[in-house]
């Protein structure tokens, strides 16, 4: 059984990362899952939501914007639409992304403006779930 489990990310723009890695936890369509060396093989989809990986004692953090998980016993490859580490987070373009969203929602209740609600929605999501991990970067 190997120790270690190869964590591949790949969003259609780069691939995000190819690394040794002790342990995978990420957000999958049906709630939160986590990956270690020698699990079981799996498929799923994954939903917008906040990804981390643990090498030694050191955490990190990345925000995951939905796609696809293969889990094996030595290797995770996700597939997905967007995925950004903690560390390349523009939080001043996160934090206008949420006043931009906070603003089309607050006119869509005041009925001002026909505007997609659940597109909104979406967009103060991420916005959110941006600020979120890039203030944790990374934990030890």
């Amino acid at each position: 059984m190997a120790n270690k489990l190869l964590l591949e990310i790949v969003t259609p723009y780069r691939l995000v990362m190819s690394e040794e890695v002790d342990e995978v936890v990420s957000p999958g369509i049906e709630g939160e899952f986590g990956a270690l060396p020698g699990h079981t093989p799996f498929l799923t989809t994954l939903k917008l939501g906040e990804m981390s990986y643990r090498k030694v004692d050191e955490r990190w953090f990345l925000v995951l914007n939905w796609g696809y998980a293969e889990v094996g016993p030595e290797k995770v490859i996700i597939l997905a639409e967007g995925c950004e580490r903690a560390e390349e987070i523009d939080v001043e373009r996160a934090l206008a992304a949420k006043a931009r969203a906070e603003d089309r929602l607050a006119k869509a209740e005041r009925k001002l403006e026909d505007i997609d609600i659940e597109r909104a929605r979406a967009a103060l999501m991420r916005a959110l779930l941006r600020i979120d991990v890039a203030q944790k970067k990374k934990l030890t």
